[in-house]
């Protein structure tokens, strides 16, 4: 009888140890992460979705290859001078003039912001005409904005200011960029019949227009990170595809190939 009851009672233990193993939860299966390599080329991945369509915010970033005839560069001007980021940068670079008190002959108040708001946005659309419009046609330059996307940050940085004073011509060759700089002192010069009159000197002029150039600068390096910039906001979720942001030259993803090596000649 005792060992009938010692193997009734191992049995029972038993039965009780295979309800608890089976309840308890599976062990976690380790996950392995994807290599660096696959990393980085998921996140080229997701910054190439949101490029190769026309940008809202900076219409000048290309969104293609092929060169632009006198009517589209006529329209990117004026898409150019309504472009959301033209009256934020205007309403910023009137903030600061306001607080420095540049073209002081406008005064302070509501009603001094107002103008240096104002002439900054008469300026912008001047220099849009001639830099965007005129010149590039008569030059047959090209004035988008095409990322480089590939490099380091420094290089795409240093990239980005040079875009300043070098463009590309119609045909993709790399030239002195004459539109954005006789551009931008063209609209200075003519900004002369609207400002104060103690801004209508030569001084005065070349001072503006070398702030322009370093805001034109500043602006190269956000339009050149404006791809991740808008893919982090997640601004293509307030914005219907067919209108999607930002909008250039679709990269190759990767490196470019080695050439195709020659077989030997047996």
């Amino acid at each position: 009888m005792a060992v009938l009851a010692n193997a009734g009672s191992a049995s029972a233990q038993s039965s009780e140890r295979a309800v608890i193993v089976a309840t308890l939860p599976d062990a976690p299966v380790p996950q392995d992460s994807p290599p660096p390599a696959e990393q980085q080329k998921s996140q080229l991945k997701e910054t190439i979705e949101v490029l190769g369509k026309r940008s809202i915010f900076f219409p000048e970033l290309a969104h293609d290859h092929g060169p632009l005839d006198g009517r589209q560069k006529f329209e990117l001007a004026v898409d150019e001078t309504i472009a959301p980021s033209r009256f934020i940068g205007s309403a910023f670079t009137a903030g600061i003039g306001q607080a420095r008190d540049s073209l002081s002959g406008y005064g302070q108040g509501w009603a001094g912001y107002g103008k240096r708001y104002g002439s900054s946005v008469a300026s912008n659309a001047t220099s849009h005409l001639f830099g965007t419009f005129l010149l590039p046609t008569v030059l047959h330059e090209d004035p988008r904005y095409f990322v480089k996307i590939f490099g380091s940050p420094r290089s795409r940085i240093l990239y980005a200011m040079t875009r300043v004073v070098i463009t590309r011509t119609d045909d993709g060759r790399s030239t002195f960029n004459w539109s954005n700089v006789m551009g931008g002192l063209m609209a200075e010069g003519l900004a002369t019949s609207y400002l104060p009159d103690s801004e209508r000197t030569a001084a005065k002029t070349f001072t503006r227009f070398g702030v322009r150039i370093g805001f034109s600068a500043l602006d190269n390096v956000v339009k050149e990170y404006w791809p991740t910039i808008f893919k982090s906001l997640r601004i293509n979720k307030l914005i219907p595809p067919e209108r999607s942001d930002p909008g250039t030259v679709t990269p190759p993803v990767g490196p470019p190939a080695p050439p195709p090596q020659k077989e030997p000649q047996r």
